[in-house]
C-alpha cells in the first residue's frame, strides 16, 4: 500500500521554467529598449554564455553532483556553509556579470556597466515571478488527507529555501522537506532516496516518487526500488529510464494513487 509520496520540487509543483523564462525577458526587454537588439536574440546569447562559463569552474562537479543548473547561479545567493557552497558564492557575482557582458558583446554591444545592471535585474525579475502550477495547491491538498507527503528537491538550501518562502503556502503540505545541498549528494544518487525513505519511515514499496526529469528522479526512484510518476507536460519522447507511471498532467495523479491504493486492499 502507497503511504508516502515523494515529491520533486522544480518544474512538478513550481513552475520554475516560466520563472526562468519570465526574468529572462523582462530583463532582455531592458536591452531592446536601449540597443534595439530583440530580446529572444540576448536571451540567447546569455543562456550559452551562462552554460559555457559554468562549466569552466571548477565548482562544476559539485553543481551536478547537487543538482544546480547554470540559472539558478544567475539568481542564487549560495551563502550556504560547506566549503564547495563557499566557493560558490565567491563565484557567482562574476559569473553573473560575464555571462551577461559576454551576451552584449555577442550581440555587438560592448557595456560593461550595462551588463552589470541586467544582471542585477535579473535576480529582481526572478524573484517577482515566482508561478506554481495552477493545479499544484488542489492535487496536494486532495493527497493531503490520506498520504504522508515528502518534498525532495536538488538545489542549494539558500536557494530551495528562497523559493519556498516566495510560495509559502507549499510547506503545510509536507512532512519533510529534503534539498540535496543540506544531504549532500542529490538525485538520481540512490543515497537521498534511502534517506527519504527512512524519514518517512516507510518501506519502499509504500512510497511512489513524482517527479518531471527522468535523469534524476525517475532514474533516482528506479535505483532505489521505488514505485515513480513522471509528469510528462512537455510530451518528451522517452529515453532507455522506464518510469513506473506516466501522466501529462498533476491533476491526474490523485486517482492514479488512489486506484494503486484499492489494488493493494484486494
Amino acid at each position: 500500500m502507497i503511504k508516502t509520496i515523494i515529491f520533486d520540487l522544480d518544474d512538478t509543483l513550481l513552475w520554475d521554467k516560466k520563472s526562468i523564462a519570465t526574468a529572462f525577458l523582462q530583463t532582455c526587454k531592458l536591452a531592446e529598449e536601449k540597443y534595439g537588439i530583440y530580446a529572444e536574440q540576448l536571451e540567447k546569447y546569455v543562456r550559452d554564455a551562462a552554460r559555457e562559463l559554468y562549466a569552466s569552474y571548477e565548482t562544476y562537479g559539485f553543481t551536478k553532483m547537487i543538482g544546480i543548473n547554470p540559472f539558478e547561479g544567475l539568481w542564487g545567493t549560495f551563502d550556504d556553509d560547506t566549503d564547495d557552497f563557499k566557493k560558490m558564492y565567491q563565484l557567482v557575482p562574476t559569473y553573473r556579470k560575464q555571462a551577461w557582458e559576454q551576451g552584449l558583446k555577442k550581440a555587438g554591444i560592448n557595456d560593461v556597466h550595462f551588463a552589470n545592471a541586467l544582471a542585477d535585474r535579473f535576480v529582481q525579475e526572478r524573484v517577482e515571478n515566482p508561478f506554481v502550477y495552477e493545479e499544484t495547491f488542489a492535487v496536494l491538498a486532495a493527497l493531503q488527507p490520506n498520504y504522508q507527503l515528502l518534498l525532495l528537491t536538488n538545489g542549494a538550501p539558500s536557494l530551495q529555501e528562497q523559493k519556498l518562502t516566495l510560495t509559502p503556502e507549499l510547506r503545510n503540505y509536507f512532512d519533510h522537506i529534503i534539498i540535496s545541498g543540506a544531504f549532500g549528494k542529490g538525485k538520481p544518487d540512490p543515497s537521498i532516496f534511502a534517506h527519504a525513505l527512512m524519514l518517512a519511515d516507510v518501506k519502499k514499496e509504500e512510497a511512489l516518487m513524482v517527479g518531471d526529469n527522468l535523469m534524476t528522479d525517475i532514474l533516482g526512484a528506479n535505483q532505489a526500488g521505488i514505485k515513480n510518476v513522471w509528469i510528462n507536460r512537455e510530451n518528451k519522447e522517452q529515453t532507455t529510464v522506464k518510469p513506473t507511471y506516466q501522466i501529462q498532467h498533476l491533476s491526474q495523479l490523485e486517482p492514479l494513487a488512489a486506484s494503486l491504493t484499492q489494488q493493494d486492499n484486494y
